[in-house]
């Protein structure tokens, strides 16, 4: 059981650095003390729509912000999903200050592109 977890952690991992990496990317700070200005919640049962094929469509396939603000991504599903630069685990809620101007692209298991793309302009 131990192996499975560790791979998929390691793979999360690669998946982020891979695409979030450089002198573009993000930078992000704790925002657990302040209110969300982009607020998604993923519903219970996403995973299994997403392995059915079912597209989801909780998340826009670009998401553009500005330095201060914040994103909350509530999970509500039994599995983790991969968000742009963000996993968010299963049962838990991220909140994300944006710190920094930069440009990710990545992975995301709740848009029909299975792409996210995240501005964060001054």
């Amino acid at each position: 059981m131990r192996r499975p977890a560790s791979v998929l952690a390691a793979l999360v991992m690669l998946a982020s650095a891979g695409c979030g990496s450089g002198p573009n990317a993000p930078r992000l700070e704790d925002a657990s003390a302040r209110g969300a200005d982009y607020s998604y919640t993923i519903p219970a049962g996403a995973g299994e729509a997403y392995d059915r094929g079912q597209p989801l469509d909780i998340l826009p396939g670009e998401l553009t912000v500005a330095i201060g603000e914040v994103i909350e991504i509530v999970n509500l599903d039994a599995r983790g999903h991969l968000i742009g630069p963000f996993f968010v685990g299963a049962g838990e809620t991220l909140r994300q200050r944006f710190a920094g101007p930069g440009e990710f692209i990545g992975v995301c298991t709740v848009h029909p592109s299975g792409e996210l793309v995240l501005v964060v302009h001054e």
